[in-house]
């Protein structure tokens, strides 16, 4: 589908049966890079064939670790310190990949040198760079400052304590530097303050929780000030755990679970359930919020509801959504069936992703017929009595593309550019199609 420049899709109006989730972008990404500096040798299965997955096994490639792939296992031998010392990354537009990767080289004592698509070069990375450097990280900016393309070279024999980090502009700065704490932590304890809000919370306990997988305890606390303190203790190392399981992306089930609101279901989810260790497993919790039945394992979770064919519109809501930013794209779209006008709140993270989210969805909310007012972190949507047809421009942004098919559920449409979604779901309107009738 990547050379198709648009996908035509017909009015959805009943959806029912179940489907595997690819694995979890989120956790493919982090356990690859945990798996590459672990000392031994880690089986992942399960791991997610997308571009962002393949930007990152690239990466780690080029660095001169080996990876091999045996069916559908992907074996990784790590060592905390990586074979090559010079090499050119290209990091596509993964900002996860870009994030880890920086704060992991500045102490490779290594040259490299990070690029990627032109959208990655307008996504900051300064306030990462700015932690990093009281460090002893020579991180050079070969364009623009505070963005990449950058420049890594060895790292300078200096520490200042605590690093300080700003929590309020990407969570993926804070899971950089604490994944990169074992390469820090030799002699001493490496602390860690956030300054600001912390924002994206559950994105940081998965990176605690896959760090203690590989062998790895992050201790929290809090400063005298009461902000979040994380603490790495001397002498931390990464062990391969042997086999590493990842599970189902929550952030893709979200399009599903909906599917099965607005269609009537139930649409079951493999893979993702209430055992997950990602966050966005919680928006089954907005969708019941907005009357549909949900019903939940541990490694599945599944949604039903009469359908909009059956009377359901969902219960309009006004939602703090810093927790589960992804899965509030979703949540976005369904307010276009909703009884009422609806906020999303608290999602200014939305700003520095694939394109510039909150601007996109309400350009792309108006011209189904929605009211929309945008603000800094906030979008308000009233909905349109009746759908208008639109041809839904995507951003070069797979979230765009895979929220915005749930428009269908109302009216026929187009997505301009579907190819898209192979960022980090490639089958994904096959999928749909599977479930789906007219």
């Amino acid at each position: 589908m990547s050379d198709v420049s648009y996908l035509d899709l017909a009015p959805i109006r009943a959806a029912r049966g179940e489907l595997r989730l690819p694995g979890s972008k989120s956790v493919s990404i982090r356990a690859l890079l945990l798996a590459a500096l672990a000392q031994g040798e880690t089986q992942l299965s399960g791991l997610l064939e997308s571009d962002d997955a393949r930007v990152m096994r690239e990466a780690l490639i080029a660095c001169g670790v080996p990876l091999q792939q045996v069916g559908d296992v992907w074996q990784v031998r790590g060592a905390a310190r990586f074979p090559r010392r010079e090499s050119d990354i290209f990091v596509g537009n993964s900002g996860l990949s870009v994030r880890t990767l920086v704060a992991v080289l500045a102490f490779m004592d290594g040259r490299y040198r990070l690029s990627g698509v032109p959208r990655m070069h307008e996504r900051p990375i300064g306030d990462l760079v700015d932690a990093l450097r009281p460090l002893g990280a020579q991180i050079g900016y070969l364009q623009q400052a505070g963005f990449p393309p950058l420049l890594i070279e060895p790292a300078q024999a200096r520490a200042l304590q605590p690093v300080r980090v700003r929590g309020d502009a990407s969570s993926q700065f804070l899971t950089g530097i604490l994944q990169s704490a074992p390469l820090l932590a030799r002699e001493h304890d490496l602390v860690i303050d956030v300054e600001g809000e912390l924002i994206s919370k559950p994105y940081i306990e998965l990176s605690i929780a896959l760090m203690r997988r590989f062998g790895v305890d992050v201790q929290r606390s809090q400063t005298g000030a009461g902000a979040p303190r994380f603490m790495v203790a001397a002498g931390s190392q990464y062990a391969a755990p042997g086999h590493f399981a990842v599970e189902g992306d929550a952030s893709s089930a979200s399009y599903f679970l909906a599917l099965g609101a607005l269609a009537g279901g139930p649409v079951r989810v493999h893979g993702m359930g209430s055992a997950s260790l990602q966050g966005d497993v919680r928006f089954v919790d907005v969708l019941a919020a907005m009357g549909a039945e949900v019903k939940q394992g541990e490694d599945w979770s599944e949604v039903s509801s009469p359908g909009l064919a059956g009377g359901f519109r969902p219960a309009a809501f006004d939602t703090d959504f810093n927790h589960i930013p992804d899965a509030a794209m979703t949540a976005a779209v369904m307010a276009l069936f909703a009884d009422g006008p609806c906020v999303l709140r608290n999602i200014g993270s939305w700003r520095v992703k694939e394109t510039d989210r909150i601007a996109a969805m309400a350009a792309e909310l108006a011209k189904l017929g929605a009211t929309v007012e945008a603000g800094p972190d906030f979008l308000r949507i009233k909905p349109p009595a009746v759908l208008a047809r639109a041809a839904i421009d995507t951003y070069d942004d797979h979230r765009m593309a895979m929220s915005f098919s749930l428009a269908a559920c109302g009216v026929a449409l187009r997505i301009n550019d579907p190819g898209c979604v192979a960022k980090t779901f490639p089958d994904y309107f096959l999928q749909l199609a599977a479930l789906t009738s007219a």
